[in-house]
Order: structure tokens, then sequence, then C-alpha cells
């Protein structure tokens, strides 16, 4: 369905992208931020979706300035390599590759953003520090506990897994005590929950945190 564009940055850095477009008039665009594994399989699967779903999506390749072409599996060694690749990366420099996904998303018209894993972080950061979002939508995002000081320029909606080893749910309750307000939903599953190719997929839980996230998209995007 979708096809590889090229984006660039405000600093002049060029990186690869997916883009997946509706069959239909979009209702909007939406930005989707990638996991520590790349712009993988999966990735352009949940693009794909979305596009569906009647949006254009854009899934920029976010770990080109550390390296190119990251397309990562699920073993510990792949898990072991991302991580490795995403401590490479500066949050402000991915800022600056976010915007110009947004820049090509907004053909759409108004721009959401939803991101996995890193990539929740990564939504988390756009939807505090940049301009042009109508929304962001973060699933089980690390780094979100060590940026609960930053307040949301757009509606921000979170998910996260009560049964996952990376994140504890203090961090989950700190998220909620600096912003009582956002809606942040809490499921009986791990990290990853909603990835089909992770030995961590929860069938329902995805399903439930899709049909949620799509209603805040059609509330805040179109």
């Amino acid at each position: 369905m979708g096809q590889e564009i090229r984006l660039t940055a405000s600093d002049g850095h060029a990186f690869d992208a997916y883009r997946a477009e509706p069959k239909e008039k979009p209702r909007g665009g939406l930005v989707v931020a990638q996991e520590i594994f790349g712009v993988n399989s999966h990735i352009r699967n949940v693009a794909d979706r979305f596009a569906d779903a009647g949006y254009l999506a854009i899934a920029p390749a976010l770990f080109d300035r550390a390296q190119k072409g990251v397309e990562l599996g699920y073993t510990p060694d792949d898990i072991a390599n991302g991580r490795g690749i995403m401590q490479k990366l500066d949050l402000n420099d991915t800022m600056k590759d976010v915007a110009a996904a947004i820049g090509v998303a907004k053909e759409a018209g108004k721009v959401g953003i939803i991101g996995y894993c890193w990539g929740g972080t990564v939504a988390w950061a756009a939807g505090t520090r940049l301009s042009g979002l109508a929304a962001a939508i973060g699933y089980y995002g690390g780094g979100i506990g060590g940026l609960a000081n930053e307040t949301p320029r757009c509606p921000v909606m979170l998910h996260f897994g009560d049964q996952d080893q990376s994140i504890p749910m203090e961090v989950v309750e700190k998220v909620r005590a600096a912003h009582p307000d956002l809606p942040i939903f809490v499921y009986h599953a791990g990290h990853g929950f909603n990835c089909d190719q992770r030995g961590s997929y929860d069938a329902e839980s995805a399903k439930t945190a899709l049909g949620r996230t799509l209603d805040f998209l059609k509330q805040h995007v179109g």
C-alpha cells in the first residue's frame, strides 16, 4: 500500500520515511513514531492500518541520524542493538525529524502523532514541544516519566501495560499525578502489547487501545 519517500529536517538532515495513503479523501494526517526496531514490517503495517482508517500516515525513519536502513526483529540481540542505536540519538534532533514528517502529513489537514515503545516517548515529546499537532498518542513510552514535567500543547492520550517489566507502575502514576486530566489507560498486558510480532502481544488489550485511539483521533484530528 505504502511507498518510501525522502524527507529533509530543518538542519538539512535527509532521511527516509514510509508513506501510506488512504483510498478515499483523508480524514487528516498521522505521524507514526517507530519502536527501537526501526521502520520495520510491523511499523509499516501499523501505518497501513491507519491509512485504511482514513489517515495519511507518515512513518519517519528516526534512526537514520545514527544508522540508515534499520529494520530489526524482536530477539534479545535485536533489542540490545535497537537500544544501542537509540542511545546515540539526541531527542532534540529527533524532534526536527518529526517536525519534517508533520510538514508532509499536514497535506491531509490536521495532524496527530502516535508512537510505540521509544516512539511513545517521542510522541509525548512532540506533543509538548512542537507546534502543528492536533493530538498525540503514546503507547508504553518508557521515557515519558522523565519528561512528565513538560506540558502538552495538544490533547494527549497514553497507553501502558501493568505487566510491563521496563515501565514500573510508579512511573505511570508519576505521569498521572503530573497530568491528572489526561486520559491514561492501563491494560493487563506487558511491554509491546500492541505488536502482533512479539511474544508480549495481547490481542484484547490491543483491540481496546486501538478503539480508544481511533475515537481520540476522530475527535481531535478528523
